[in-house]
């Protein structure tokens, strides 16, 4: 590599790059000192050397360890200002090489700190003749697009026209990776009206049926439950264009990944006080009720915070809430909420106890003569109620995975404790028996005033906006991308 025959460069990188395909080689090229050389040859005036120079630049691109000897190479301005190649195979090459790069969050910075033009030149590259290097590009966005910097840059650098046109491609590598970039793009706050705006929610929405790829169907949800976490105009958009009804019609037959996503899409969905009656009104609650009783932990708790969002209305509370829609799934699909609501109270897990006391404070504060009468008379909910009202719950909290898998975080349900270290389990439970034992009606209280989060605890009363949108983008939120 370092003759200054051509002829030879190009024979000698073609065999680094061969010898490089093989893991146990790699180690061993890159304490040669051979990343050095690479590097320079990478801007060979000779093509056929920079083809070979770059396919081995990125074939040492496949562990941490020489990702980094490659970055103390020297090598990411080269690779960068490659990418404005006239060669095809050199821009897929240092493309996905820097996306491979762009794994590691100390890179994506020092990325961010030295080169500027980097988002537009990938952003150009989506648009390429070359399937391949559309793809790449846009897998390479989707790995910065992990950090706050690379979201915003990403629609600054007007990326959003490309990636839905890859979106609505028939090429599912397109597809794929489009719809993981924006996933990681819907993140950050400020994205979600210019994703909106753009024209992204029917396509997302269509992407919700793609049964050839779950992972795609993961992205598009996911999606959509970002752009909904924290406007009111945005939610309404989102069952405007037809969201909820699409999920109400996948969602007992897609995979249980999906399904998390799904459910914990209505959930947020439902903490609107302006949507609930039109999610009811769409028969929301009776695909919701059976997915109480999945095998999925992560299913359930979604799901149950979803109902207990519908069945929770503003604090000045008006004679014409209509609670019918519970009243009608009382008994059915699948037992119905009452034989939810016995299977949440008789659970070992604390969270499942407390959004189902919380859950049937909500639909007693409604007043509505029938669903108050069928919770009075229910000899299934009133003994347990009375139970978690006579004693603290010892049961731990469980554990619950965070939906979608991409960005995983650790969380877990947390038992909310009021001031004077009383368990409001205990508090709500006490409530509903004062009630059931007297001949007024439930009076709300601050307590109750809250609404549950998909995987996570019931909201405090003390939870602010900003809090709860933490909450739903950080611990509900999928990926290393959201």
């Amino acid at each position: 590599m370092l003759s200054p025959n051509v002829e030879v460069q190009c024979n000698a990188v073609g065999c680094v790059t061969n010898l490089a395909t093989h893991d146990d080689n790699k180690t061993k090229i890159a304490k040669s000192g051979a990343l050095v050389p690479l590097t320079r040859l990478a801007r060979s005036k000779d093509m056929r050397v920079q083809r070979n120079a770059t396919g081995a630049l990125l074939n040492m691109t496949h562990s941490d360890e020489n990702r980094q000897q490659l970055v103390n190479a020297g090598a990411i301005p080269v690779l960068v200002s490659l990418l404005n190649s006239p060669d095809t195979d050199v821009q897929y090459y240092c493309t996905t090489a820097l996306s491979n790069i762009a794994v590691d969050g100390t890179n994506r910075k020092k990325l961010a700190q030295t080169e500027s033009k980097l988002v537009t030149s990938l952003v150009a590259l989506m648009d390429s003749p070359s399937l391949k290097v559309q793809c790449q590009a846009a897998l390479a966005l989707r790995n910065l697009a992990s950090d706050e910097k690379y979201q915003l840059e990403i629609v600054k650098a007007d990326g959003l026209t490309s990636l839905l046109r890859l979106l609505q491609s028939t090429y599912l590598p397109l597809i794929l990776s489009s719809a993981a970039c924006v996933r990681n793009v819907s993140i950050h706050p400020q994205n979600e009206s210019p994703i909106i705006e753009s024209g992204f929610l029917q396509p997302l929405i269509n992407l919700l049926s793609f049964k050839e790829n779950e992972e795609v169907q993961c992205h598009a949800i996911s999606t959509l439950r970002n752009l909904a976490a924290s406007s009111e105009k945005n939610k309404t958009a989102i069952v405007k264009a037809g969201a909820v009804q699409s999920i109400k019609e996948l969602v007992l037959n897609v995979p249980m990944n999906v399904q998390s996503e799904m459910t914990a899409c209505v959930a947020v969905l439902a903490l609107s006080d302006d949507l609930k009656g039109q999610l009811l009104e769409m028969g929301i609650c009776e695909v919701l009720i059976p997915l109480t009783n999945s095998p999925s932990s992560e299913v359930q708790g979604n799901s149950a915070a979803a109902l207990g969002n519908l069945s929770s209305k503003a604090d000045v509370r008006n004679a014409t809430d209509d609670y019918s829609a519970f009243n009608d799934v009382w008994d059915k699909p699948e037992g119905g909420m009452h034989r939810y609501l016995y299977r949440f109270l008789t659970s070992s897990d604390a969270t499942f106890q407390h959004i189902a006391v919380w859950t049937i404070v909500q639909l007693m504060e409604s007043n509505d003569p029938q669903l108050v009468s069928n919770i009075r008379a229910s000899t299934l909910l009133i003994p347990n109620i009375r139970t978690l009202a006579s004693s603290r719950s010892s049961s731990p909290a469980s554990s619950a995975g965070s939906p979608g898998s991409h960005r995983s975080q650790e969380r877990s349900y947390q038992e909310t404790e009021t001031g004077d270290g009383g368990s409001e389990i205990q508090i709500l439970a006490r409530r509903i028996v004062d009630y059931v034992e007297g001949d007024e009606g439930l009076v709300p209280s601050s307590v109750t005033h809250s609404h549950i989060q998909a995987g996570s605890s019931v909201a405090s009363s003390t939870r602010d906006h900003e809090e709860l949108r933490k909450s739903v983008r950080e611990a509900l939120a999928p990926g290393s991308h959201r």
